[in-house]
């Protein structure tokens, strides 16, 4: 019997390793052409797309659908009215819309045209939206009616003149309806001899905003190469064909559902079926009425799938696939157990870095996976990282140590001149140089700092651990600490600020905790009304904690790694504590209400 038991397990680490090979080797092989001086551009892939499925549904969003054909007269549009308008390759046109038909096409179009374009979260307002506005270098910004109240009051802030145009209706004057100005323009494709034969993929094609580690949002740089490393890569881990037709309710905005589910689906002749915002209560039906195969998640869209009360269409539905990454292994679980999923292909990366890996095999819980057999293929590596001065360690000789199996440690990716390890950073030249790190493992070597800690095991499997500094992830977004500090700061009566994210059960990533410093002048009220006119929902803290004075390190940093251990338990803080209620504000926050969060009975 126990010889019997392991020719079983034999044979199911033969299986593992064969189906990780061939995915490998599939992705692999679709991204091997993609190089920095390659004339052939993001748009050209999705052009050869269009040519071999040109009748075939491309985009279904909310009661419309356009074929592949369709899809690229609106992006020749797109590109042809920014010829007209003296749009030049190498400027900038912002994109600040929520997902719509238009969304792929504007930025398709105008790349055909060598045009970046700058694609904006939805979410943000106030100073936040003005800082991404006027660090996107762009003079003409694409709005819908619904994005447009919240660039009209934050356009002074951007310190320059910007033109908006509105798709869908609701311009203020008939010469900003782009709707309209474009029944004139033609949607005949640009030659490629004529707008971009000079052009090769290190060029910039998009810039895609992240929070970074502090500070206001940094726009990161995206290349054509990336974009194709991107779109290619999933459309071959994917393995998605015209017969697919993947669901994706993330916002276009971010790498996840902007590029790695578009890409799946639009260079393989599949169709995306787009909706402008995620509902729990909605997404079966959606996922059956419109035939769904795939899905493309974050983990917190997860989570509310599993929490939500079942609906009679989930176990109708017919799934090949579901892909993205920030999926809790808790949830994972469930998610296998509860619905009817054949595959759950899970990735790590950084949009602006050069990391990438992916969990083939689908390994409950991990974000992917190196075997040792293949380790010098890949740049990825882990290093011993230092929580104090969150900073990686250093050995006798000055050089980082690598983790072992099971150590935690910072993920770091060798930058090299391959498309795969290249790193091209942020618009800020100085913010990108703050993300390198030399002398790794020999003098003079640079790698790309993820600031994430991950674990990997003896198989190769590696484990998403936490984020370090002053980031966090609640609801799928990067929080900025400092951003959050800045605006508590501004409140009468606080005179110091410190942010954290606190685990919560129940709750991917961690959510958002200010332990306060403050005098009696302090109204909670006021304090509240100001959070929420400068913080989107997902930053503005859920616990505040009024301590009498903020600890900090030897080097004057705040201490933040015990208040992240105490969390927001009344039981073991004596300083007053508050929770903001979904429907009463901030309340004090006490053992009984405790609990109740504690047993995920109330809503955060």
């Amino acid at each position: 019997m126990a010889r019997r038991a392991n020719s079983l397990g034999l044979w199911v680490r033969i299986k593992r390793e064969a189906l990780f090979i061939r995915a490998l080797l599939r992705t692999l092989k679709r991204v091997k052409s993609v190089k920095p001086d390659s004339p052939d551009l993001a748009c050209d892939d999705i052009e050869a797309a269009v040519d071999k499925f040109r009748d075939r549904p491309a985009l279904i969003c909310e009661g419309r659908t356009v074929s592949y054909a369709e899809m690229d007269a609106i992006a020749n549009r797109f590109a042809n009215w920014a010829r007209e308008r003296n749009i030049k390759r190498g400027d900038t046109v912002a994109l600040l819309m929520p997902n719509r038909i238009e969304y792929l096409p504007i930025w398709y179009g105008l790349s055909k045209v060598g045009i970046a374009t700058a694609l904006i979260n939805t979410n943000i307002q106030g100073a936040a939206l003005s800082h991404c506005l006027k660090i996107s270098g762009a003079s003409h910004v694409i709005l819908d009616n619904e994005t447009l109240p919240a660039f009209e009051a934050a356009r002074e802030g951007v310190g320059r003149s910007l033109t908006e145009w509105v798709v869908g209706g609701g311009a203020s004057r008939p010469d900003r309806d782009l709707d309209r100005t474009l029944k004139g323009v033609s949607a005949l494709r640009p030659t490629r001899e004529t707008t971009r034969h000079d052009m090769t993929a290190k060029e910039t094609a998009l810039f895609i905003f992240t929070s970074g580690t502090t500070g206001m949002p940094k726009a990161a740089r995206v290349t054509h190469m990336r974009v194709q490393l991107y779109m290619r890569g999933f459309a071959a881990a994917t393995e998605a064909g015209p017969e697919d037709r993947i669901y994706n309710v993330l916002p276009l905005y971010h790498a996840t559902g902007g590029l790695c589910a578009m890409g799946a689906a639009l260079l393989t002749g599949a169709s995306v079926v787009l909706r402008k915002r995620f509902s729990a209560s909605q997404f079966w039906a959606d996922m059956a009425r419109e035939r769904c195969t795939m899905f493309v998640y974050i983990g917190e869209l997860c989570r509310y799938l599993i929490n939500a009360p079942e609906h009679p269409d989930e176990r109708v539905v017919k799934l090949k696939l579901a892909f993205g990454n920030g999926l809790r292994q808790d949830v994972w679980e469930r998610m296998l157990a509860r619905f009817r999923i054949t595959k759950i292909l899970e990735f790590y990366g950084a949009t602006e870095g050069n990391v990438s890996i992916l969990n083939f095999d689908g390994k409950v819980g991990a974000v992917g996976r190196i075997p040792k057999y293949v380790r010098k293929k890949f740049n990825v590596r882990l290093v011993r990282f230092d929580v104090e001065t969150e900073q990686p360690e250093r050995g006798a000789n000055g050089l980082c140590i690598e983790c072992k199996p099971g150590e935690i440690g910072e993920a770091l990716g060798k930058i090299g001149t391959e498309a795969r390890t290249s790193y091209t950073g942020y618009a800020d030249k100085q913010a990108s140089a703050s993300k390198i790190l030399t002398n790794v493992f020999e003098r003079g070597d640079q790698w790309f700092r993820t600031g994430d800690l991950l674990s990997q095991d003896e198989e190769g499997y590696f484990y998403f651990v936490d984020r370090i500094g002053d980031t966090f992830r609640w609801k799928g977004e990067n929080v900025s600490t400092t951003e959050v500090s800045g605006c508590l700061s501004e409140v009468g009566g606080v005179k110091e600020a410190n942010v954290y994210g606190v685990a919560v059960p129940g709750y991917d990533g961690r959510a958002g905790m200010a332990s306060l410093v403050v005098d009696e002048t302090l109204d909670i009220a006021k304090l509240q009304a100001h959070v929420e006119g400068c913080l989107p929902a997902y930053a503005q803290p859920l616990f505040l904690r009024l301590a009498p004075e903020i600890e900090t390190t030897g080097t004057f940093k705040y201490r933040k790694m015990d208040l992240v251990a105490q969390g927001f338990d009344p039981k073991t803080i004596k300083s007053p504590l508050y929770v903001r209620h979904p429907d009463k504000g901030y309340i004090p926050l006490d053992a009984a209400l405790y609990r109740r969060i504690a047993q995920e009975k109330m809503k955060l």
